[in-house]
């Protein structure tokens, strides 16, 4: 297959609805080095690929281009939360946000984007997995008080007055966790 130029490739993964002819140019800008989000960008929006062949792709490129793979698993995260919502896939957009947080632990977004993309009336993320993800950024994810409010607001659904009085209160002191209940939020 002759070489494609940086265009050619753009212009495949934008349009393209053929796999086999996606997968090609993915190849040629892996092999031609192309790091450049904005170009795997297109590729990420093409309508005819599914969630598994956005993984695919998706898990390739961060692993090849590790300076790219926080965009990279971010982006995801917002394809799969909003494009297709309709699947459910909310909860492969919190597998997202979450590679997200392992790659730059300090940075909020992904913790602070996963909280926005709760469904209530679904309980699409888990709320117990959502609650567990922000907790885990307590510690890493810079001030703490942006996530000590969507905990409350996570909290709020659950029901978990206690836990809403706690992070209440870290709001504007430092605090202890209470211990929760087997089966509480």
């Amino acid at each position: 297959m002759p070489k494609l130029s940086i265009e050619d490739i753009r212009k495949r993964f934008e349009q393209s609805k053929e796999f086999n002819e996606i997968f090609d140019a993915f190849e040629q800008s892996l092999e031609q080095r192309f790091d450049d989000i904005e170009l795997y960008k297109k590729l990420f929006w093409n309508p005819t690929l599914t969630p598994d062949e956005l993984c695919l792709f998706g898990e390739k490129l961060a692993k090849e281009f590790p300076q790219v793979s926080y965009d990279t698993y971010m982006w995801l995260a917002d394809i799969f939360e909003v494009t297709y919502s309709t699947y459910d896939n909310h909860v492969r957009s919190l597998e997202y946000f979450q590679k997200a947080a392992a790659v730059r632990p300090n940075e909020p977004t992904p913790y602070l984007a996963a909280a926005k993309c709760y469904e209530p009336d679904l309980n699409i993320p888990p709320l117990t997995l959502l609650i567990m993800f922000l907790k885990r950024g307590l510690d890493s994810a810079g001030d703490p008080k942006v996530l000590y409010e969507r905990l409350i607001e996570l909290y709020e659904h659950a029901g978990n007055d206690e836990m809403i009085d706690y992070y209440r209160r870290k709001l504007s002191e430092g605090s202890s966790p209470p211990e929760e209940q087997p089966g509480g939020q």
